[in-house]
C-alpha cells in the first residue's frame, strides 16, 4: 500500500525565494566599477591609432593592397575589394581617426561601430595577410560596440552629463574578459598536440635565436624546447583563472609580462604582445585604476571592487535587454564553437590548414616549401608551366605555398585568365613540396588532380596528400 507524501511548503516569504531568472538578471546587470573598462578603452584605441600610423608610414599599404593584381578572398566575401587609387591610404587614415575617437570616447557608439566595419573590411581583403591578432582586434572592436565604456572619462560624458556614470552592468566587464580569455584558453588547447609536446617547432626557433640577451646561451640545451613548450602550454591554460584569483594575480601577470616581452624579441608579431598586455589588465579588480591613482595621491580610495555596488538591477528584463542577452549568447557561442571546427576535418590541421584560421593556433608550426609550380594544360594540348611569382606578390606566393585552400584559389585564377584569353576549358595542376616542423619535404597536393575542376567550399579537400610521419 502506497502513501502520498506531500512536501511542506517553504515558510519563507515569496520575495525571499528568488527564482533562477531573477538571480540571473541580478548578476548580469549588477553594477560594477567602470574604471578598468575606461583604461581598456583608452589602451585599445591608442594601440589601434599607432597601428594605423605604422601602416600609413611603412609602405605596407601599397605592398599588400595596391600592387598585387589578385587577392585571396575569404569564402563568401569575394565582393570585398581594395579601394582604387589612394583609397586605401584614406581608409587607413579614417581608421586612425576612429581609433582616436574610440580612445577619447568621442561619439563613442558611432565611432566603435565604424571602427569595427572599417577594420573588418581590411581584415577580409586578403588571406595572405591573415594574423590571429587582427582577428582578435576585429572581435574586440565588435565587443566595444556593445560595451558602454564611454560613461566616464570621455568626451561624450563631458558633453552629456546625463550619460556620466561610475558603474557599468557586470555583463560589460565579463564580456571583455571572455573575449580576451578565449584567446588565452584556446591558444593553450591548441598546444595539446604531438609536435608541441615534443618540443617542435620551438627547438629550431630557439637554435636560431641563440643571440638572445642573457639566456640565449641556454637555448641549445636539450631541455630548452621542452621548458618553453610546456611553460607556454601551462601559462596559456592557467592565465585566466590565475588572473581572476586575487592571490595568484600578481604572479600570473608578472609571468605574462615576461612571456609577451620575450615574444617581441623572438618573433615578428607586431603589436600583439602589447595588445595582450594591455588587455590582460581587464582581469584585475574593476576599480584598480582608482586605487592606483589614490595610492599615487596618497589618499584612501573607497572599496569599489567587484562586489555589487549601490543601484538595484532590474527585476525583469525589458525587450531590449532580452535582445542584448540573445546577441551576447550568439556571440559567446560563436567564440566557443568556431575554434573547434578543425576537429570536423580528417588529418593534421597544421598540415591541411582546414579549420586552422580563427582557431587561435598561434606560432605552433614551422612550414617551409619550394615555390609552387602550376602546370596549365590548354585545350589544344599545349602545356605551360607557371611559377607563382609570375602573378602573385612575393608575400602572397610564400603564404600560398603551404596553404592548400590558397593554392586552389590561385589555380582557379589561372583557369579564369585562360578562359578570358579564349582558351576554352583549361586544366591546372600544382607541384609543391612542403616540410612541417622539420619533417622531410613531401607533396602537399595531389599533382595529378585538375584543381581548376575542384569546387571551393568548406568541405574536406580530398586532393590534399595526407601527412606522412
Amino acid at each position: 500500500m502506497s502513501a502520498t507524501v506531500s512536501r511542506p511548503r517553504s515558510s519563507a516569504p515569496p520575495e525571499q525565494v528568488a527564482p533562477a531568472r531573477a538571480r540571473f538578471v541580478e548578476r548580469l546587470f549588477a553594477p560594477v566599477d567602470i574604471a578598468s573598462l575606461v583604461v581598456f578603452r583608452i589602451a585599445f584605441g591608442g594601440l589601434m591609432a599607432v597601428e594605423a600610423y605604422r601602416y600609413l608610414t611603412s609602405g605596407w599599404i601599397r605592398q599588400y593592397w595596391i600592387d598585387p593584381g589578385f587577392y585571396f578572398t575569404f569564402q563568401g566575401f569575394d565582393w570585398v575589394k581594395p579601394w582604387a587609387g589612394d583609397g586605401m591610404y584614406l581608409h587607413f587614415g579614417a581608421l586612425g581617426v576612429l581609433a582616436l575617437c574610440l580612445m577619447a570616447g568621442f561619439a563613442y557608439r558611432v565611432s566603435s561601430a565604424l571602427f569595427f566595419a572599417v577594420f573588418t573590411y581590411v581584415f577580409l581583403l586578403d588571406k595572405a595577410n591573415y594574423l590571429n591578432h587582427f582577428y582578435l582586434i576585429a572581435l574586440i572592436s565588435f565587443v566595444m560596440i556593445l560595451v558602454p565604456a564611454h560613461r566616464s572619462f570621455s568626451v561624450d560624458a563631458r558633453l552629456r552629463p546625463k550619460l556620466r556614470s561610475s558603474t557599468v552592468p557586470a555583463w560589460a566587464l565579463w564580456l571583455v574578459r571572455f573575449q580576451v580569455g578565449i584567446a588565452y584558453f584556446y591558444a593553450g588547447v591548441a598546444k595539446l598536440n604531438d609536435d608541441w609536446l615534443h618540443g617542435e617547432p620551438l627547438r629550431q626557433w630557439l637554435l636560431d635565436a641563440m643571440d638572445f640577451p642573457l639566456i640565449g646561451g641556454f637555448f641549445d640545451a636539450r631541455a630548452a624546447p621542452y621548458l618553453f613548450s610546456y611553460g607556454g602550454l601551462i601559462l596559456d591554460l592557467s592565465a585566466v583563472p590565475f588572473l581572476l584569483w586575487r592571490r595568484t594575480r600578481p604572479y600570473a601577470f608578472a609571468a605574462l609580462v615576461c612571456f609577451h616581452l620575450m615574444n617581441t624579441q623572438l618573433f615578428s608579431i607586431g603589436i600583439f604582445p602589447y595588445l595582450m598586455l594591455g588587455a590582460t589588465t581587464i582581469f584585475f579588480a574593476p576599480d584598480w585604476p582608482r586605487r592606483l591613482l589614490a595610492r599615487l595621491r596618497r589618499v584612501e580610495a573607497p572599496d569599489r571592487s567587484e562586489r555589487r555596488l549601490p543601484g538595484a538591477p532590474p527585476a525583469r528584463l525589458r525587450a531590449s535587454q532580452w535582445a542584448l542577452v540573445a546577441v551576447l549568447g550568439a556571440f559567446i557561442t560563436f567564440n566557443l564553437v568556431v575554434p573547434l571546427r578543425h576537429l570536423a576535418y580528417p588529418g593534421e590541421v597544421h598540415w591541411t590548414e582546414e579549420g586552422h584560421r580563427f582557431a587561435w593556433h598561434m606560432k605552433l608550426r614551422d612550414k617551409s616549401a619550394a615555390p609552387v609550380l602550376f602546370v596549365v594544360q590548354e585545350p589544344d594540348g599545349d602545356v605551360v608551366e607557371v611559377h607563382a611569382g609570375e602573378f602573385l606578390s612575393r608575400r602572397q606566393a610564400v603564404k600560398m605555398s603551404t596553404r592548400p585552400d590558397m593554392i586552389l584559389q590561385a589555380a582557379h585564377e589561372l583557369a579564369r585568365r585562360g578562359r578570358a584569353g579564349g582558351e576554352g576549358t583549361v586544366e591546372v595542376r600544382a607541384r609543391t613540396f612542403v616540410s612541417l616542423n622539420g619533417r622531410p619535404p613531401q607533396p602537399l597536393v595531389d599533382p595529378d588532380v585538375d584543381l581548376a575542376a575542384q569546387h571551393r567550399d568548406l568541405g574536406h579537400s580530398g586532393w590534399i596528400v595526407p601527412l606522412r610521419d
